[in-house]
């Protein structure tokens, strides 16, 4: 008699172990669904704003921003821009490459973190920072890093080949001439 209940009693032990296990990784399972969720959302938000630059709407960067959204883009500015330094930029280069168009070539997403490499092309057709239109067309392949919280983008960070774009509008990089003694 002692044996049938050792034995129930163990059965019970080992159903009530099994099953708080597979509830721990069923939360598990449900937190990487959740996390993988906001991830999309956030690669989403990215390619829409993409989407919407090439159509022009570049006030769209107001609705895709949070309030406190703060732009680097170290490579061609020292300072962080707002999102409405941002909308000027972009638009002072949509008036000087009047056929800009984005072209998202790959895309990831980690936490809050989403990393994009684009191309964008242009025709130069209108001064650029003092660089008369040299009807030249460009090719810029820039590296975006955007994090976002509750939906919005809070922090974008760009670099990108200035210097590459700069000689493809006819710039050249010369080197110092030796110092004179």
């Amino acid at each position: 008699m002692k044996n049938p209940i050792l034995v129930v009693c163990l059965v019970l032990l080992l159903c009530f172990a099994f099953a708080c296990q597979n509830k721990a990784e069923k939360a598990e399972l449900e937190k990487f669904r959740a996390q993988a969720k906001i991830e999309e959302q956030n690669m989403t938000l990215v390619r829409k704003m993409i989407e919407e630059l090439n159509k022009g709407n570049v006030e769209f960067l107001r609705e895709a921003n949070a309030p406190d959204y703060v732009y680097y883009f170290p490579s061609a500015n020292p300072k962080s821009m707002s999102t409405d330094e941002v909308i000027g930029m972009i638009k002072a280069n949509m008036e000087s490459f009047t056929d800009l168009n984005w072209s998202l070539e790959e895309q990831v997403a980690t936490g809050d973190m989403v990393i994009s490499r684009a191309i964008v092309r242009g025709t130069h057709t209108a001064t650029y920072q003092g660089i008369p239109a040299t009807g030249n067309t460009v090719e810029i392949s820039f590296i975006n890093w955007c994090r976002l919280k509750d939906g919005k983008i809070v922090e974008e960070r760009e670099e990108a080949d200035i210097l590459g774009f700069m000689q493809q509008l006819g710039m050249e990089l010369k080197p110092k001439g030796a110092e004179k003694k």
